[in-house]
């Protein structure tokens, strides 16, 4: 891999120092230690782009352990920086993705934020408000989604062409957009899962494999503003899922590792053919905290209250 250079004149260092004036300690080499990226960011392009989301994805997590530990979820880019970069901690999407949107602003991407809804499978319609943050990266002529703050096995792996009705696998599984008056639809079509933990290991075709809907959005730009009061309301309403869920959720390259409450799931994409393995194990207090550490590399500043008080699976 071409080692990471930082030349005086280089168009990345001079974006990122024009952008420090505004940012103030926010540096994109710091995050770049955090991310433990060493490529090259000499040249805006595709390429760099997915290694910069790849590297990211497998080094934050999505998590929303700051609910359960009785701090607040800050929307401030510096606060998030700290939390991220310093302190090591993962996010959830209000903090991903705008630490991306610095990120990819930094190395001289044509970036936007976009407010997405998420589906609700106990509720079927989608609900009113934006309450999902992802980007928009306008590249040599197309138009990319970037989300890395999804998390589980809703992640994208690499940077999605926005293009309708066009099937387009990854690891994780094959993921598509669909456009409907103005109105486009995130999708993904899972694999069988097999899982040695429960009785009947082989998930039916016709419900797993069967198109699941994550979320929708518009083109619409959106400034960070626009998320607040969800933001408020996901993490203080009792019928919010992050406040009944505690969730830590890190890609790896064979999938995802998920802590929900006290249920460790680990995923490993194509264990066999059209078939992805889940093992899942129940920790103690103690194992969480340990498992956080070893696992995910998050040391929390206060004490986490494991929770799981909702029947919707993440999965």
């Amino acid at each position: 891999m071409i080692q990471l250079e930082y030349r005086s004149q280089s168009p990345c260092i001079l974006r990122h120092n024009q952008e420090q004036q505004k940012q103030g300690n926010m540096n994109i080499r710091e995050y770049f230690t955090r991310i433990s990226y060493k490529g090259s960011c000499a040249n805006p392009d595709l390429e760099t782009l997915t290694e910069v989301f790849q590297h990211h994805i497998r080094a934050v997590p999505f998590e929303n352990l700051s609910i359960h530990c009785g701090e607040t979820i800050e929307l401030d880019l510096e606060s998030t920086y700290n939390k991220i970069v310093r302190k090591k901690r993962g996010g959830w999407c209000m903090e991903n993705n705008h630490l991306l949107w610095w990120v990819l602003k930094t190395l001289g991407y044509d970036t936007t934020i976009l407010g997405a809804i998420v589906y609700d499978p106990e509720e079927k319609p989608y609900q009113n408000d934006i309450d999902h943050l992802l980007l928009k990266v306008d590249l040599d002529g197309k138009a990319y989604i970037v989300d890395g703050g999804f998390g589980t096995v809703y992640q994208m792996w690499e940077p999605m062409e926005l293009i309708s009705g066009k099937d387009q696998p990854q690891i994780p599984g094959i993921f598509r957009f669909m456009e409907d008056n103005g109105i486009w639809y995130f999708e993904k079509i899972k694999r069988n899962q097999y899982s040695p933990n429960q009785s009947c290991s082989y998930s039916d075709n016709r419900e797993k494999n069967a198109c699941k809907k994550v979320y929708q959005f518009t083109l619409e730009p959106r400034e960070l503003e626009d998320f607040r009061p969800q933001s408020v309301y996901l993490q203080t309403s009792p019928d919010s899922l992050f406040v009944k869920k505690s969730i830590c959720s890190l890609q790896t390259t064979d999938g995802p590792w998920t802590l929900v409450g006290w249920t460790l799931t680990r995923v490993k994409y194509n264990y066999k053919e059209n078939m992805d393995l889940m093992e899942t194990t129940t920790l103690t207090d103690e194992e969480v905290e340990k498992t956080l550490k070893d696992q995910f590399g998050i040391m929390l500043d206060h004490k986490l209250v494991p929770v799981n008080n909702s029947k919707m699976s993440v999965f």
